[in-house]
């Protein structure tokens, strides 16, 4: 599928080269007018990047953008401008865009930024969660299930569980368990460990009571039962 490019600017003439310049190179351009068209572009049709001019016949391009960024937090934008003032340039940067170009500009050049843009801000799509027999990991979302119930977990809980969740059977050690869950590890110790994992068997026992996923190794550590993935 072609990427798809808003492209936001009042001028016919300047958005007809831009449009052809794109769609030349394998993108899909779709040309907005006006601000409000732009928004309900993106509503309508997510694109993977917004090319956008400063000044607008009912808006100006940096409002357009916190407005943008508000339907689509990671949108990357390149913004046009008549004007090639420095207090422009950093104010598109300071509000997050991730590239600038005063006209008159080379469309071929443009296309190039538009390509060097996506490579540094290429979006992948969400994993789904991952389902290990009782447990189901939604990574996106930092959160666990246990037959079919999230778990009200901290974030050290979430990630000492995951471990365990992906990897059932494997025996992981205290330091390991460390390395993975905590922050800083060399600020936790072993008790440190043992205390969220008794932790998470109570959270654990709460939707289940007749089962402990969880199993000790004494002198090794923790898995997740094998019988239960």
């Amino acid at each position: 599928m072609k990427p798809r490019i808003l492209v936001v600017e009042d001028e016919p003439a300047i958005a007809d080269t831009i449009v052809y310049a794109l769609a030349t190179d394998g993108f899909e351009p779709d040309w907005c007018g006006t601000g409000a068209d732009a928004l309900k572009a993106v509503r309508q049709r997510g694109p993977a990047l917004a090319v956008l001019d400063i000044g607008l016949p009912d808006t100006n391009g940096f409002e357009l953008f916190r407005q943008l960024r508000e339907l689509d937090p990671a949108l990357p934008a390149i913004f046009l401008t008549a004007r090639s003032s420095e207090v422009d340039r950093v104010v598109g940067l300071e509000l997050g865009a991730d590239d600038y170009m005063a006209k008159p500009f080379s469309p071929r050049e443009l296309v190039a930024r538009v390509r060097s843009v996506l490579r540094r801000t290429q979006r992948t799509a969400p994993s789904p969660p991952a389902v290990t027999g009782v447990f189901s990991v939604d990574d996106e979302k930092k959160s666990i299930r246990f037959r079919g119930r999230p778990l009200e977990l901290s974030r050290t809980e979430y990630r000492l569980l995951k471990v365990l969740v992906e990897r059932p059977g494997r025996v992981f050690s205290r330091d390991e368990l460390m390395e993975r869950a905590w922050d800083d590890p060399a600020a936790a110790f072993d008790r440190t460990v043992d205390a969220h994992v008794k932790a998470l068997r109570a959270k654990l026992r709460e939707v289940d009571a007749t089962v402990d996923p969880i199993s000790t190794h004494r002198g090794m550590g923790y898995s997740l039962r094998e019988d239960l993935a």
